[in-house]
């Protein structure tokens, strides 16, 4: 790989955090961040992260264990902090003593970020708000992620260079930030250090690789696909608790404002939680994205992806993708 000094001192605090080379966090994208993948990432010199999703305990129990085998870096997991198992989720990364653990999808419960620090893990949660970014780090969040709805996947309203504009001034000198959404390339990168990021994450970018297990279908759908074809989803009825999602236009796209139908009606004729109803759409969420990444079901399944996906045009090694995105930062911060 070749040299990137200028890169190497920017990213050199959110290394020294991650424990890796290079602070390039892979976002977990569920049935795709798994330990292929992930200690593929980790072991060329990225920071690999498992995605539990709606995963069981005994299920991360074994995804940990069969990462840990293919690789002596470290890697971290990222928990849905709605999952109604959560706190059995944070025992298991105890127990495996995982080194950070991501806690994504909304304001993390009282009481895990504390039982992940007794257990010795770094935090990283995700802010989408500067109010939000201060209120995690009193709370003892060890690292931000600031993502813009350029992602893949569940999304905020705000664009990344928006986020980074308002939090990394603010917040970048005295704590570790990372920014995600909508980074394909290494000058974007190198952007975002300048501004005082101590790393990036990227999620799309990474899903195409030669080690992903995603459908040679899913991986030819992003290849085939422009920015604007990764489109949000809509919220049909203001009731439900629905974070938009940005994925590939298709019939799956049609079959989910479809399902907030369904479970809108069983608000009002079922009596259900709107707690019942998050969980609902959740999962719907992880079948439609299974049937895509691992049946190859391109057309019903969930083909997330971010709006870089128009820089995914072929399958690479982790390597080459690392490697690529370093020399192309290290480029434009020479030009600098």
């Amino acid at each position: 790989m070749t040299a990137t000094p200028r890169t190497d001192a920017l990213m050199r605090r959110g290394a020294e955090f991650l424990g890796s080379r290079h602070a390039i966090l892979c976002g977990a994208m569920s049935w795709v961040s798994e330990r292929n993948l992930v200690s593929a990432i980790s072991n060329a010199g990225g920071f690999g992260v498992i995605a539990c999703g709606a995963m069981t305990p005994a299920l991360l129990d074994a995804e940990i264990a069969a990462t840990r085998a293919l690789t002596e870096k470290p890697f971290g997991v990222n928990l849905i902090t709605m999952h109604p198992d959560l706190f059995a989720l944070i025992a298991t990364c105890a127990t495996h003593k995982v080194s950070h653990v991501v806690l994504a999808g909304g304001i993390p419960p009282k009481g895990s970020v504390e039982a992940l620090k007794e257990a010795g893990a770094k935090v990283i949660c995700f802010a989408p708000t500067l109010a939000l970014g201060k209120k995690l780090l009193r709370s003892g969040a060890d690292a931000l992620v600031i993502e813009g709805m350029e992602a893949g996947g569940h999304i905020g309203p705000v664009s990344t260079s928006v986020l980074a504009q308002e939090i990394l001034p603010e917040l970048a000198g005295d704590n570790l930030v990372f920014v995600a959404g909508g980074i394909g390339r290494g000058e974007a990168i190198a952007g975002y250090l300048e501004m005082g990021a101590c790393g990036v994450q990227l999620g799309t970018r990474f899903a195409c690789a030669s080690e992903s297990i995603a459908h040679p279908n899913f991986k030819k759908a992003f290849f085939r696909a422009s920015a604007r074809d990764a489109v949000a989803s809509v919220q049909v009825d203001p009731r439900l608790p629905v974070i938009p999602v940005r994925a590939l236009r298709n019939k799956g796209t049609e079959a989910f404002t479809a399902k907030q139908l369904e479970v809108a009606r069983a608000l009002d004729e079922e009596g259900i939680a709107m707690g019942e109803a998050q969980l609902q759409i959740e999962h719907y969420w992880a079948g439609a994205l299974r049937r895509a990444v691992i049946d190859g079901d391109v057309e019903g399944g969930s083909l997330m992806a971010g709006q870089s996906v128009g820089m995914v045009n072929e399958e690479e090694p982790v390597t080459d993708i690392i490697s690529a995105l370093l020399s192309q930062s290290e480029a434009a911060l020479v030009r600098r």
